[in-house]
């Protein structure tokens, strides 16, 4: 698998929303694509990766299969012609280049948010299913644990994690702040519009919230409800919810209020209750906070949280970088180790070869003592030999020169031929 990995992408920097949808790929669908590609096109290690803003396939392969792969994609999913998706697809042949790709959107430099914690999170679940189909081979187990161990190393010595840079994470990182006193607080989302999806998805995460959705349209809060194991009530009944919800989280486009002071003021709020407002304009009306006990956070606030992590996030991608870059080298230099182990294999046989052969002339002439002796003289010989040439091809894998000296070695012992011979 020496210098074969290769990428393809179907992103949001080519591709807008209808066209991802149309190639999106859930846990079953991923895995029958990945026992596609090794059925139909014996490739032996691949990855997919498959979220909101990306679908994104990594296999090796000496030959460049990403029409074929593209074709199996669109079969997968019903889509007539892959010619649909054609323009929008991201093709790296570059071995390098698709391992770096792969580095830079594992840690979070192509999300759409940069920094994105779930997108590692979701690299782990791919990497799950390619090692449960057995599609996940030395090469792709070495590349996966890199770049995860890179990871924690950027979350230990950078700020690239810090904070929630989307509106979405730093609305849902603000409520596990204000409810951290609240046992078992209950949550309501009203309004499901996309920022309202997103916030789903994120409280969904804290297992400590109670939950609840509510939306015009029944249909879509309940098969959000069903995805995120969340509880659903009507929107007629909205206002039940509202009294006794500890944290009300509006995102409703309508040109008034949804949520006034009026309306608030029925409601007996016996201590807090935390109105957060995600909609321009405005679902809350401003006056609610007049109320005792009714606390407002509106967009701009989420905003300006988001922003300052966003910021110091932004700040940290030189670091981020050069971690990265440190990483793929060592990474780089166990491939091309890996490259030569063979060759060294190889070498030691054929000496071992011509050391058993040599000692079978002599040993009937030699008492056991004698045969010892000998024995261990002519290994201690051979490991003397073999170091040199070894440590010149690791050597040679650093400078990248290493194809050279396999070839001499290959030509001056015959290796392929006395290997045969030795293994046969």
């Amino acid at each position: 698998m020496h210098q074969q990995f290769k990428a393809i992408s179907i992103s949001y920097k080519q591709a807008p929303l209808h066209i991802r949808e149309m190639v999106a790929l859930n846990e079953d669908s991923s895995k029958r694509l990945i026992t596609t590609l090794k059925e139909v096109l014996d490739i032996s290690e691949a990855l997919i990766l498959s979220t909101c803003n990306r679908t994104e396939i990594y296999y090796s392969s000496p030959a460049d299969l990403s029409v074929e792969i593209v074709k199996l994609l669109c079969v997968e999913k019903g889509v007539a012609t892959s010619n649909t998706i054609h323009e929008f697809v991201q093709v790296i042949n570059s071995h390098n280049e698709a391992v770096q790709y792969l580095f830079e959107v594992a840690i979070g430099l192509h999300a759409q948010v940069v920094g994105d914690i779930q997108i590692i999170n979701q690299v782990k679940q791919a990497y799950q299913w390619s090692a449960d189909l057995g599609m996940a081979g030395p090469f792709l187990h070495r590349l996966l644990h890199s770049i995860f161990f890179t990871n924690k190393k950027i979350v230990q010595e950078t700020s690239f994690r810090d904070g929630a840079a989307s509106v979405s994470y730093a609305a849902a990182e603000l409520i596990e702040e204000l409810t951290t006193d609240i046992y078992q607080p209950k949550v309501l989302v009203v309004g499901l519009g996309e920022i309202g999806t997103d916030v789903c998805k994120n409280l969904a995460e804290n297992k400590k919230l109670d939950i609840t959705i509510t939306n015009r349209t029944l249909h879509k809060a309940q098969e959000i409800a069903a995805e995120h194991t969340l509880k659903v009530v009507a929107f007629e009944n909205v206002w039940e919810s509202i009294a006794t919800s500890d944290v009300v989280i509006c995102s409703i486009a309508k040109n008034e209020p949804f949520i006034t002071k009026e309306l608030v003021q029925k409601i007996n709020i016996l201590s807090y209750k935390f109105f957060i407002d995600l909609a321009v304009p405005r679902s809350i009306e401003s006056h609610v906070e007049e109320v005792p006990g009714a606390l407002v956070y509106n967009i701009d606030d989420i905003h300006a949280k988001a922003t300052e992590a966003l910021q110091k996030r932004i700040q940290a991608i030189d670091k981020v970088k050069q971690i990265i870059t440190a990483s793929i080298a060592e990474f780089n230099e166990w491939t091309n180790e890996t490259a030569v182990s063979p060759t060294i294999n190889k070498f030691k046989n054929a000496l071992e070869q011509i050391r058993q052969e040599e000692m079978a002339r002599y040993m009937k002439q030699l008492s056991a003592e004698e045969a010892e002796k000998f024995d261990k003289l002519t290994k201690g010989m051979m490991q003397k030999i073999v170091k040199l040439p070894v440590l010149q091809l690791k050597a040679a894998c650093k400078r990248g020169e290493a194809e050279t000296l396999i070839d001499v070695l290959n030509d001056l012992f015959n290796l392929e031929k006395q290997s045969e011979k030795y293994t046969s």
